[in-house]
């Protein structure tokens, strides 16, 4: 969701992190709801 892909992107930049992963259980195959992001 938009939602989530915000507030990670917010959490990185308050927590100085470059990568994170948001990752989504709800689909058939794990590696379909994986998402990587970099600031």
């Amino acid at each position: 969701l938009p939602i989530h892909e915000a507030q990670i992107l917010t959490y990185m930049k308050l927590a100085k992190v470059s990568a994170g992963l948001l990752i989504n259980f709800h689909v058939e195959l794990l590696k379909q709801g994986i998402r990587r992001f970099v600031l």
